[in-house]
């Protein structure tokens, strides 16, 4: 029996789904170690399971009274809903913090698949949602991410579940009457992003920066509702952080020895800081194929175009985000550029999409999909290089990177 189109990509799209589901929730990094912010997270995770919510003012006041004797930054346990979530998870399972901790990482990456593949179906339709889920899957930081009891790949997730929702509350509004269901899930995801890491502040600005650019590249619409929405979801998880730390004074002490004291702290100092195309040297040593493509695709870019909006869309969020992130003085780190990932692989399917039309304009949908796969094929044994066949492959600073690929000895 031959299969229809749509069946042959729904069977697809079932097999990369389950494909990168397997290679997240099953371990195969060869280090097993643990590091100093796993430990944290487990001890803060481990207090909260222990003592309760309701000690949570407590554990911030041991962060700051601790924090003080230092030379360096740890991280602050205001980076709440991991920890919560993780909490919540253990209780309910029986895990160990450390397992609970490294579980509740695999299945959030697992879930930013799946909204990452219902974000470019809206965005760019099905051919694009196929191609981004097949490099996504196969992703390096994004498996690496799944491997290990770190926040960023569950920030990755609400950095793109917001991106989505951001999308969908731009769209034309036909009859002039918002989507109130919409609005509210965007404003939950923001202040859920917030109460995540502190890395939102990045997200929000990229944010702003749509919102602002939508006068030029008309993406939708932009009103009243949209703006107040926008400023109320970090608010709303800002004021329940303040709440959870037991005010406004502890709040803001934990945040201001955490940011201060990283500029004292010597793993800051020697791998945290650098010229602003640093991240353009990570991602060239992890993903040097979707990060030339992504580059290459900028030139092709029309912004009379209206089929070009989504590419412009993602493409603010890209250079908004970096040229903030590429200033912070001793705060440059691969890790946090993992919410680029789904940008990065819409912009290098376009542009294999255009070279495959250019070079090969006979059968040209097979001709993709062989260059997607071949790539995709790529990118996982980048992960393999780096992750199963070096051993000290978990922080994604330049010396363990050169070090992966041989270029340091």
């Amino acid at each position: 029996m031959i299969l229809s189109p749509l069946r042959l990509w729904t069977l697809a799209v079932v097999l990369v789904f389950a494909f990168g589901t397997f290679v997240r929730v099953r371990q195969f990094a060869s280090f097993r170690g643990i590091g100093f912010d796993e430990v944290l997270y487990r001890q803060y995770t481990g207090a909260l399971l222990q003592h309760g919510l309701s000690s949570y003012p407590d554990i911030v006041d041991n962060y700051i009274e601790f924090q003080k004797t230092l030379k360096g930054s740890i991280l602050p346990p205001l980076r709440f809903l991991y920890i919560g979530t993780t909490a919540l998870w253990c209780r309910v399972s029986g895990e160990a913090p450390l397992n609970g901790l490294r579980q509740m990482a695999s299945f959030f990456s697992v879930l930013t698949l799946g909204v990452t593949f219902v974000f470019m179906l809206r965005l760019a339709g099905r051919a694009a949602a196929l191609a981004v889920l097949t490099l996504m899957a196969c992703a390096p930081t994004q498996i690496h991410m799944s491997q290990h009891a770190l926040v960023d790949g569950f920030f990755t997730f609400w950095a793109t579940l917001t991106l989505w929702l951001l999308w969908e509350n731009l769209r034309p509004i036909p009859d002039g009457r918002r989507s109130v269901p919409l609005l509210i899930a965007y404003i939950g995801a923001l202040a859920c992003m917030v109460m995540t890491k502190e890395n939102s502040a990045f997200v929000f600005i990229a944010i702003v920066a749509i919102l602002i650019a939508n006068r030029w590249f008309a993406f939708g619409t932009v009103d009243r509702p949209l703006v107040l929405a926008t400023l109320t979801g970090p608010l709303l998880g800002v004021t329940l952080l303040i709440t959870l730390a037991g005010g406004l004074v502890s709040f803001l002490a934990c945040y201001i020895l955490s940011v201060s004291k990283n500029f004292t702290l010597d793993f800051a100092i020697q791998t945290g800081d650098g010229p602003w195309y640093r991240y353009l040297v990570d991602l060239m040593i992890v993903s040097p194929i979707v990060l030339v493509l992504a580059l290459a695709a900028l030139f092709q870019l029309d912004r009379k175009n209206p089929e070009h909006r989504p590419l412009f869309f993602v493409t603010v969020f890209l250079a908004a985000s970096y040229l903030v992130m590429c200033n912070l003085k001793y705060g440059m780190n691969l890790r946090y550029a993992n919410m680029w990932d789904a940008p990065l692989r819409l912009l290098a399917f376009t542009q294999l999409g255009w070279l495959v039309r250019r070079f090969q304009p006979k059968r040209p949908e097979l001709w993709l999909g062989a260059t997607v796969a071949a790539l995709a094929a790529f990118e996982f044994r980048q992960y393999w290089i780096f992750a199963i066949q070096f051993n000290r492959f978990y922080e994604l600073v330049p010396e363990i990177l050169l070090k992966a690929v041989k270029i340091l000895k």
